[in-house]
């Protein structure tokens, strides 16, 4: 019986004496024999130990400034899974999510239903339960002021030609057109997904730059060879000089896995995910010394003409859901009359205050529609073709990338015709020019891992910007953003760049520019 007392003072947390005490207690009080059997092992640890741990559990909170072993210590820990629980199914926010145990002063209203239209003006007030103007909003400077341009530009202010033909780009099976099912990948199938971009890189490496083939990372190797494979990291902090592995692709490799020496590279710009081919030497098969950086070729370009169009983002001030910006948009549209007026998400934020702490006088499929509804009834008048473009923030929408058009079977006949709900993200085709539409934040993302050396002056934002075009996805990090909850299997077959597009749009927490 001796590995069972033992496995109680473990379980318990009791030393020794302290165990043999309580046991005496219990065998004299029950007036039991002294000579221990496992029948009366299970009734001493069900009648005295279970009512110790229960006592102990109560007192916890009184214990917290005291010195812990273990088991209160996972006491501890235990009651703080229990208050996150809940906080893992919200949406994150950059504060706090802890629940108070204390009355609010100031009650949050109640959900009532309400005696509106649901085509009434969808006014400051609609859904939020302060009705006061954003400050912020209202006190900006430089109202309707252009803040970027490119090219000539002509003034007042462009005049729309009408008829401008809008369509998603390539044939309908290569474009995602409706919801899929998600959160049912299998690690072999985000495995291969991940290995055929891979191979199908490097065939475009292989061919451009006349590669004879390539070799196994994990041989060791006096002289110069070429290896392919993907850019990861050694650990799970951010990728440095030091941390950079390249794990090898599956049919040269097998997936192998070895360190790289960066240090005679002149220049290079690496980020985890990133397809390259390597040269370099491996003469003790543990580390590359890498001596050459073959660098990814864009897709060639699409015949482009001159549309008009006019892009712009998020429509709510961070200190409320008033959608003053919106209205301010719809008025320059109506004004300007554009060919095209393409909108990105987030269109409701799951990042906004009153989102996050659930403050809205509706649901929020009931403000989306209503904000959507707003927004066609608004540009109805200038006849512009309306292109809108969901983002994994819009809180009434699939949380998946890539992520499929927002679904309005209600969208009225008249409009069908000059509205277009894409994915995100996705290529564009408007009169034969192509834009590259994504509301991710790639380049925050991207910009957080990347790291480079460089002799001379180098832009950031032109580095990530041509990773994109040189791997040919509109999102080749990997692993991804923690924002983000891809599905690899879709990744490859809709969120690739079916060309180089004549105009990238990726709008970014990141300062504005036009390259």
């Amino acid at each position: 019986l001796f590995p069972a007392v033992v496995e109680l003072c473990l379980s318990h947390g009791l030393g020794p004496v302290a165990l043999a005490n309580e046991l005496l207690a219990f065998v004299t009080s029950k007036d039991l024999d002294l000579q221990l059997t496992p029948e009366g092992l299970d009734a001493f640890e069900h009648e005295v130990l279970a009512k110790r741990s229960s006592r102990s559990r109560r007192g916890r909170d009184e214990r917290r400034g005291l010195l812990h072993d273990i088991h209160s210590l996972q006491e501890l820990l235990d009651e703080e899974e229990e208050d996150k629980l809940l906080d893992a199914y919200t949406t994150p926010s950059k504060g706090s999510q802890k629940r108070s145990n204390s009355t609010p002063e100031t009650p949050r209203p109640k959900r009532a239903p309400s005696s509106r239209s649901p085509y009434g003006l969808f006014s400051p007030g609609s859904f939020s339960p302060s009705v006061t103007p954003s400050q912020k909003y209202s006190s900006r400077g430089g109202r309707g002021e252009v803040v970027a341009s490119f090219g000539s530009v002509q003034s007042p202010a462009w005049s729309g030609r009408g008829g401008c033909a809008v369509k998603l780009f390539g044939c309908p099976e290569e474009n995602l057109t409706k919801p899929y099912k998600f959160m049912f990948q299998k690690a072999l199938d985000v495995r291969e997904a991940l290995a055929g971009r891979v191979e199908e890189l490097g065939e475009v490496l292989r061919r451009h730059h006349g590669l004879d083939g390539f070799t196994s990372t994990a041989l060791p190797a006096q002289e110069p060879v070429t290896v392919l494979g993907q850019i990861s990291c050694d650990g799970n902090g951010k990728l440095n000089a030091k941390s950079v592995l390249l794990v090898g692709d599956r049919e040269h490799s097998g997936g192998a896995q070895v360190p790289l020496d960066l240090s005679e590279l002149p220049e290079y710009s690496l980020f985890p995910g990133q397809v390259v081919a390597l040269e370099g030497t491996n003469s003790t098969g543990r580390r590359m010394v890498v001596s050459k950086l073959y660098e990814g070729i864009p897709l060639p370009f699409h015949t482009p003409t001159e549309p008009m169009a006019e892009q712009s983002g998020p429509f709510t001030p961070s200190d409320g859901v008033a959608f003053e910006p919106l209205s301010d948009l719809l008025e320059v549209v109506a004004r300007d009359r554009p060919d095209v007026c393409i909108l990105l998400g987030p269109f409701l934020d799951a990042k906004h205050e009153q989102v996050e702490s659930c403050q809205l006088l509706g649901s929020f499929s009931d403000v989306f529609r209503l904000c959507l509804r707003t927004i066609i009834e608004g540009t109805r008048s200038a006849g512009s073709q309306l292109v809108l473009v969901p983002s994994l923030r819009d809180v009434a929408h699939d949380f998946v990338y890539p992520q499929p058009p927002f679904p309005f079977p209600d969208l009225p006949k008249e409009d069908r015709a000059r509205v277009l709900l894409v994915p995100e993200p996705c290529t564009l085709d408007i009169d034969g020019v192509v834009f590259g539409l994504t509301s991710t934040d790639l380049l925050f993302h991207m910009g957080a891992e990347e790291i480079s050396s460089s002799s001379g002056i180098s832009d950031r934002f032109t580095r990530i910007l041509r990773h994109i075009l040189t791997q040919r996805s509109f999102y080749p990090l990997y692993p991804p953003s923690e924002e983000l909850n891809v599905d690899y299997e879709n990744l490859s077959a809709f969120a690739a760049l079916p060309v180089t597009p004549d105009v990238l749009v990726t709008p970014s927490e990141l300062r504005f520019f036009i390259k």
